[in-house]
């Protein structure tokens, strides 16, 4: 495609059906976009007489969402594209982390090969940007942060992206101090960590030394909390204290954070009241059973929940799909999301906040000068797009077609 184009005929969505005092449907209008560069430039009806120059591609009458953000998963290691294998049981996260010691060196080779191929299955779903965890630590050293960069440069232009240096094995008890250090200074954006209590078994030490790697390194930071009870509140709150001193508001993340998922509910609000007035986000997987996350009362006491894969068909799960917008769908049936409205807005929390319409109904997206990222799906509104998983048709990232076609 050009770098200036009509993109006609494509569905809008332009308000809420209300009957009383309820949101029953969704309005909606064919449209024609212009797209100049990477922005949108213009937005008419479709009745609109377009007197241009410029190359006309046909949108079919399909609904145009914003596009996918990942915002966790692990492209570095993964059965993916490879022979199926299911999980070994194993009795500790130490005996996962010895398992995980020996696989490493095999699965190395084909490294960026799978990271790639998870990079086109992503974003064949509708993702277009994606945030990685990368394994750091003495096992790997810097090559799956190598193989990690070359894949993602493979897709420059394509995808937006974001490293966070994991050290799997123990920041602490691996010795990956120097190790991560070296992962932001050759283009990590993110300090990882995982459980400084169970894992690095001093909370204090911990969390210090990833705020300090944080800071020295201009880096935001991205924890995996496992740890519940009194252990998992120590850490969110610590952490919670070391953001605010440390100056990292908005640049904290704590992906999965279980221990709300059996904490009292006082204490659980308390907390997310905290961690929203610094801006720090939680990334969940939406599990359920024991680990059902209470995902609505943190997006209501305004903590920025994010939805996401994790592991796609590894040595840690055999679950993952890649696919956002199953997995928000996920979210809508386990929380109760079955009226329009709710469905509409869920969409949001796979696409960093970007909804078409407010909760109010107003028309919020896309608008001129917005950034052209984009996807064209088989359905008639969001909230369908969401309860049914529907197909996706083609990509957009920056103006660019970069996944499906318009047949």
């Amino acid at each position: 495609m050009n770098a200036s184009y009509w993109l006609t005929n494509v569905r809008l969505e332009q308000g809420y059906i209300v009957e009383d005092g309820q949101v029953v449907g969704t309005k909606t209008k064919i449209c024609h976009v212009r797209i100049e560069d990477s922005v949108i430039a213009e937005v008419v009806e479709a009745g609109t007489e377009i007197v241009s120059h410029l190359p006309k591609y046909d949108g079919k009458q399909l609904l145009m969402l914003p596009s996918f953000e990942e915002a966790h998963i692990h492209l570095d290691k993964t059965y993916y594209d490879g022979p199926w294998q299911a999980v070994r049981k194993v009795t500790s996260i130490f005996e996962r982390i010895e398992e995980e010691k020996r696989l490493l060196p095999k699965l190395l080779p084909t490294a960026r090969q799978q990271a790639e191929r998870i990079l086109e299955l992503i974003q064949g779903y509708g993702s277009t940007y994606v945030r990685s965890h990368c394994n750091i630590e003495p096992v790997s050293g810097l090559h799956r942060l190598e193989a990690t960069k070359q894949a993602l440069d493979t897709f420059s232009g394509r995808i937006s992206s974001e490293i966070v240096a994991f050290p799997q094995h123990g920041l602490l008890r691996s010795d990956s101090v120097q190790l991560v250090k070296q992962s932001i200074a050759e283009g990590a954006t993110h300090v990882g960590g995982v459980d400084p209590y169970t894992v690095d078994g001093d909370i204090e030490k911990s969390l210090q030394t990833m705020v300090e790697i944080a800071v020295a390194g201009k880096a935001g930071i991205d924890i995996h909390l496992h740890d519940r009870n009194e252990a998992g509140k120590q850490t969110l709150t610590r952490l919670a204290d070391l953001t605010e001193e440390a100056g990292l508001q908005g640049k904290v993340t704590v992906s999965h954070a279980f221990w709300f998922a059996s904490a009292e509910a006082h204490e659980a609000e308390e907390l997310a009241a905290r961690m929203a007035s610094l801006g720090m986000s939680i990334t969940s997987t939406v599990p359920i059973g024991r680990s059902t996350m209470p995902l609505p009362m943190l997006h209501k006491m305004g903590v920025n929940v994010k939805l996401s894969t994790d592991s796609l068909t590894d040595h840690w799960s055999p679950f993952g799909n890649g696919d956002q917008l199953e997995k928000v769908g996920r979210y809508a049936e386990l929380y109760g999301c079955n009226d329009e409205l709710s469905l509409s807005q869920s969409l949001g929390f796979i696409t960093g906040g970007i909804t078409p319409l407010s909760s109010k109904g107003e028309q919020v997206w896309p608008k001129v000068g917005d950034t052209a990222s984009f996807v064209l799906v088989h359905a008639s509104c969001a909230a369908e797009a969401v309860a049914r998983r529907s197909e996706r048709a083609a990509v957009w990232y920056k103006g660019r077609l970069v996944s499906g076609a318009l047949l």
